[in-house]
């Protein structure tokens, strides 16, 4: 496991947390030594020597609890039980998500915040709750977005379950990254792992499965906008089926490397 007591400064110490955003929480720099830090290290590893050191400062899990969840939150309570994890109740999910987001909260122990879309926003853009079918940008936006930005807005990093085979605009994703231009660090602990190493993980930990994914869905969104995958496709091609859309907007594709060197995706 790495030294990590002098490598970067913990949140709360040497650098300074603006809540105002005058200055940002962490740089790209940050990000570029995090990533060349923990190359070679597994992601249990990860996990427990950034958590443990304090290097992430205030921090959110965001889980989707879909087809693959149940591995990073696993493996994060192992090592902090009392995370928040963030879930976005968007008013559109399949029964089965919302019943497993329930059986994995006793089974783990998690803290669930539940986010819900802003009410104004609902009555003024969705009043039919139709939205999904001729915009889901839109949707997206009022459902997803927004709501997870206000939540964030208290936290310096925020952990996520991506991972680079998921899909064509994840390729080379990095454990660490920036979120945009907030100065917040995303953290995706299982960026390079295979849908092997995640089948292994489970049977390891007798982990539950979504009810859905035997019946062939391999990522899991809000029921309008997730389709079944046929043999052959990536496994987020039933999501937004028939629109040119690959990604819900809390997460953008991954740079090519040439136009970001922090987002080297060797581990």
């Amino acid at each position: 496991m790495a030294d990590v007591k002098h490598s970067l400064p913990r949140a709360s110490e040497d650098r300074t947390r603006d809540r105002i955003d005058v200055a940002p929480r962490f740089t790209q720099a940050d990000v570029i030594r995090l990533n060349n830090l923990f190359r070679g290290q597994d992601a249990a590893e990860v996990v427990a020597s950034v958590i443990g050191a304090g290097l992430l400062g205030e921090t959110a899990i965001v889980s989707s609890f879909g087809a693959e969840s149940a591995v990073l939150l696993h493996l994060v309570a192992q090592v902090a039980p009392d995370m928040p994890v963030l879930f976005l109740d968007t008013g559109k999910h399949f029964p089965e998500t919302l019943a497993y987001r329930d059986e994995l909260a006793v089974r783990l122990g998690l803290n669930i915040v539940n986010l819900t879309p802003d009410a104004d926003d609902l009555a003024k853009k969705d009043a039919t709750e139709l939205r999904w079918s001729y915009d889901p940008d839109g949707c997206c936006e009022i459902r997803k977005v927004k709501p997870l930005e206000k939540a964030l807005a208290d936290f310096d990093t925020s952990i996520t379950g991506r991972k680079g085979f998921q899909a064509a605009t994840r390729t080379g994703l990095p454990r660490f990254e920036l979120d945009g231009t907030t100065g917040r660090l995303k953290f995706n602990p299982l960026a390079n792992w295979t849908r092997e190493d995640l089948d292994a993980y489970f049977a390891a930990h007798d982990l539950p499965r979504h009810p859905l994914e035997a019946q062939g869905y391999p990522s899991i969104g809000c029921s309008p906008c997730t389709s079944k995958v046929r043999p052959g496709e990536d496994p987020r091609s039933g999501r937004w089926r028939g629109w040119d859309k690959t990604e819900c907007g809390i997460h953008d594709a991954v740079s090519p490397i040439g136009e970001d060197p922090a987002n080297d995706p060797a581990f």
